[in-house]
């Protein structure tokens, strides 16, 4: 028996592994993981992107007037009127004017929608930029287009019963306009106020999930129908030597853009026989 316990011929196996197998190994898993959500993420974006030519063709049924009154070139800032609790309203107009134009529209938005699975992604690529005090003035200079929602988180907070009243815009956008020499295009939206009606908001929710309101309506949007009016530019004003002169000259544009939008706004809605299908 002593002689079995203590034959040398049998090897005892090494306990020892190789660190270097071992980071080979987690090498490639990490670079199947990163492909597999790169395939994931890409299957969503396209998912999300089929969902909105549905909603705009078929369930919407968007009618969209007055692309002709955006310039063909140089620069140029879409102001339009933000409603709805989700802001689906700036993904819709996105979509609609990705297929009617031939230059890119670049959007400002704020942090959260990038923040967003799949949907910050999309609306990376589709040509959204961080939300700056500037408001896209390179991209101006550079002769492009770009699109902002002068009401902000505030358009979306509005209740139901003062749906299609504008909020105050911020002059920021003017301000970018007079500095860049950019006309200023008003924009209305009309659909998705009922589409997605803000019928109050959960605070709780929306400090658990770090966002700037979590509001209550539906799951999915209703089958509003929807229209898209592009009204003609307005020019923006000679760029004033002094601060006090372009100050003056923001503040004059802001108020004739949102002006223009409401008007928009007011003639458009009667347009619609019913809200809803």
């Amino acid at each position: 028996m002593s002689e079995i316990l203590t034959d040398s011929t049998v090897d005892p196996v090494d306990p020892i592994v190789d660190p270097v197998a071992v980071a080979d190994v987690l090498d490639v898993a990490g670079v199947e993981l990163r492909n597999l959500g790169r395939l994931l993420g890409e299957a969503g974006e396209t998912a999300w992107e089929r969902l909105l030519a549905w909603l705009v063709d078929e369930y919407f049924r968007l009618e969209v007037t007055g692309l002709e009154n955006i310039p063909a070139e140089g620069p140029a800032v879409l102001v339009a009127n933000h409603s709805g609790a989700w802001g689906l309203d700036a993904f819709v107009l996105q979509s609609v004017l990705d297929r009617g134009l031939d230059r890119p529209l670049r959007v400002p938005a704020a942090p959260v929608v990038f923040r967003l699975p799949v949907v910050g992604s999309y609306a990376r690529k589709k040509g959204a930029i961080p939300l700056d005090p500037t408001l896209g003035w390179e991209h101006l200079n550079a002769g492009e287009l770009v699109g902002v929602f002068p009401e902000g988180m505030a358009g979306l907070e509005k209740p139901f019963d003062e749906r299609y009243r504008l909020r105050p815009f911020s002059p920021g956008f003017a301000v970018t306009a007079v500095r860049a020499g950019a006309p200023v295009v008003p924009v209305c939206v009309i659909g998705a106020e009922e589409a997605c009606p803000r019928l109050g908001d959960v605070p709780a929710l929306a400090r658990l999930l770090d966002v700037p309101f979590f509001p209550i309506t539906p799951l999915f949007p209703l089958p509003s129908k929807w229209l898209i009016t592009i009204g003609e530019p307005i020019p923006a004003p000679p760029r004033p030597d002094s601060l006090a002169g372009r100050s003056a000259a923001a503040r004059r544009l802001c108020a004739d853009a949102q002006a223009a939008v409401q008007e928009l706004v007011d003639r458009e809605r009667s347009r619609r026989e019913t809200p809803f299908w």
